[in-house]
């Protein structure tokens, strides 16, 4: 199970893991899945880990779920959808809430194939970057008689729209990087020798920023998909009520008067252990 992802931490905090099961796309098994899930869970309680990086190894980001090899744990009697449903509930739902949850920015560096629940996973990233080679395949409808799944029912029509939803879903044709970038699917697209580079770049510069500030921004922007802008406005107001009283605020009031950079690393890390210790 130990090698089935491999991590790097920068010295300036940037956590890269790579799902490596290059072999079969790095489809997703119960290992892989739970090795994803500790390591998400690990660098939110590491104060040295200040943004991540999801990437793949090999030619593909993820070809989904492992049909053939997921191991997941069983008991007599269970049915297939029983085994299923377990299944998302003990690892693929976690590990989608791992990412989506993290304290910690988190950005998908999609190199090739994102099949299935490799969708889901690969749009998840609070920063989606995509390489030339990259495609987007929905097979769960057309070929499985099944829903999408590891939220990709949820983030694809809300990216893309439910027309472009269903035309991916239903047909189960490949969608490329370049189109996925017109459709507002992923930020930008990059030649493939340089994506896992301009990602530890941007999750460098994040890393380097307040942390607070850029995940309550990805939840604000979840929040508006869900409700009318009236009820976003006062969303808005408690959201401001609470981060003004906070240390980074004042620390970045106080660089922007003395014309310097706001030390946001230390105070985070404070920040984090006051409530740790409660």
């Amino acid at each position: 199970m130990s090698n089935v992802i491999e991590k790097e931490l920068s010295d300036s905090g940037v956590l890269t893991i790579r799902m490596n099961r290059p072999d079969v796309l790095n489809s997703m098994n119960s290992d892989i899945v739970f090795a994803m899930i500790d390591a998400l869970s690990e660098a939110a309680n590491n104060d040295a880990v200040r943004a991540i990086v999801l990437t793949g190894n090999g030619r593909g980001f993820c070809a989904g779920a492992d049909l053939a090899g997921g191991n997941w744990p069983s008991e007599e009697g269970m049915s297939p959808g029983d085994v299923t449903a377990n299944s998302m509930e003990i690892g693929f739902n976690p590990l989608l809430r791992a990412v989506v949850d993290s304290p910690k920015p988190v950005v998908t560096a999609i190199n090739g194939i994102a099949a299935g629940g490799g969708v889901g996973l690969a749009l998840s990233g609070d920063l989606v970057l995509a390489a030339e080679s990259a495609k987007f395949r929905l097979v769960f409808a057309p070929q499985l008689g099944i829903i999408p799944d590891v939220g990709a029912s949820w983030l694809v029509p809300n990216l893309v729209g439910r027309a472009r939803a269903n035309g991916l879903a239903l047909l189960g044709d490949n969608l490329d990087a370049a189109t996925a970038l017109e459709w507002g699917m992923v930020w930008e697209v990059h030649p493939d020798d340089q994506l896992l580079a301009k990602a530890q770049e941007y999750a460098e510069r994040m890393a380097q920023s307040s942390i607070t500030g850029i995940k309550a921004t990805v939840r604000a922007h979840d929040k508006a998909m869900l409700q009318s802008l009236h009820d976003q406005l006062e969303f808005e107001k408690e959201e401001q009520r609470h981060y003004t009283n906070q240390p980074v605020f004042f620390e970045g009031v106080k660089a922007f008067i003395e014309k310097r950079k706001p030390n946001f690393r230390e105070i985070e890390a404070e920040m984090a252990k006051s409530a740790n210790d409660k």
